[in-house]
């Protein structure tokens, strides 16, 4: 190696990217509106850990996937005028050290995945044949490219159920898809913007598939998704079971004018999903920062609060009220 340990363990991690990591997230959406978040059964795991090693799992199967992206599209990476920063592309990690840790966070995958049923085998399977497909084809066929990112989270949504056999919404499946081909049009429409402002290179060099979406297409596109986002969500909030509420703060409620009941508490977080899909949007066509969901989410305070502000409202609605 021509780097020292500590070097190489530090590309290896940057390789991985970490900030993608807060994708795999989205195992435990199912089980946070399910209303088990904090079920512990008799004879297993409780629900949260069970679901945790499965995202664990996950984690190193896509961190595996993004090394192996990386040394596919070295010669690509190396033409871009941000991906040739990349340890991979920019020759400060070796190859081999990059397959090694391929093959070994693929083993390390295989062996937690030992705990869960044939399901959730077949659907890590499934993602990796995905992503393998994404790179070789999908990435380059228009809408096929942003379909495969949004059967990405799908996998993801199925996985993190499947490991405690929960029940997922139909209104909730189509929040998920709409949600994610959102962030995917949003990231082309970004990637465009910015290869359009670079004056060393035009559109389609670096990403051949950017040529096929116009502008207007994608903003067409955005339009659809956005507005598909939150009404789905909506309708899921509303189609949502019944709660009515026995806890202390039953007596609270019980204050207010009839005007203010309802048993579908869990539309208090509809509000901030609106909000989101709207900062979101700013963001996208203000300031050209959708090339990359999960570093907005972490850099930008107003989305950071509100995605804070639902998962709040989500738990008090689901959890304290029950």
């Amino acid at each position: 190696m021509t780097a020292s340990l500590p070097k190489t363990l530090f590309l290896l991690l940057k390789t991985a990217r970490p900030r993608q990591w807060v994708k795999n997230l989205s195992l435990f959406a199912a089980l946070l509106f399910s209303g088990f978040l904090f079920y512990n059964p008799v004879d297993a795991l409780p629900y949260f850990w069970t679901v945790a090693l499965a995202t664990l799992t996950f984690t190193l199967v896509t961190s595996a996937i993004y090394i192996a992206n990386d040394l596919v599209d070295k010669k690509a990476d190396a033409q871009h005028p941000f991906k040739r920063k990349r340890p991979i592309a920019s020759g400060e990690l070796s190859t081999e050290v990059a397959k090694l840790a391929v093959f070994s966070l693929l083993i390390l995958a295989g062996f937690f995945s030992l705990y869960f049923s044939l399901f959730f085998k077949l659907l890590v399977l499934l993602y990796i044949l995905l992503q393998i497909g994404y790179s070789k084809i999908f990435k380059h066929v228009p809408i096929l490219d942003v379909a495969s990112i949004a059967l990405g989270f799908l996998i993801r949504i199925y996985a993190g159920s499947v490991v405690v056999n929960l029940h997922m919404s139909v209104w909730f499946l189509l929040t998920v898809i709409s949600a994610s081909l959102f962030l995917a049009v949003g990231k082309r429409q970004s990637e465009r913007t910015l290869l359009m402002g670079n004056s060393s290179e035009s559109i389609g060099s670096t990403r051949k598939i950017l040529k096929r979406y116009s502008e207007r297409l994608l903003d067409q596109y955005t339009a659809m998704f956005a507005t598909a986002t939150w009404l789905t969500y909506a309708i899921f909030t509303f189609q949502n079971e019944v709660i009515v509420p026995q806890s202390e703060f039953a007596t609270i409620f019980r204050l207010l004018p009839k005007t203010l009941h309802t048993q579908k508490w869990l539309m208090i977080s509809v509000p901030f999903v609106i909000f989101g899909v709207m900062r979101y949007l700013q963001l996208v066509y203000e300031k050209n920062q959708g090339e990359s969901p999960e570093r907005v989410l972490f850099n930008d305070k107003p989305l950071l609060i509100t995605v804070f502000l639902f998962g709040l409202s989500v738990i008090f609605a689901l959890y304290l009220l029950a």
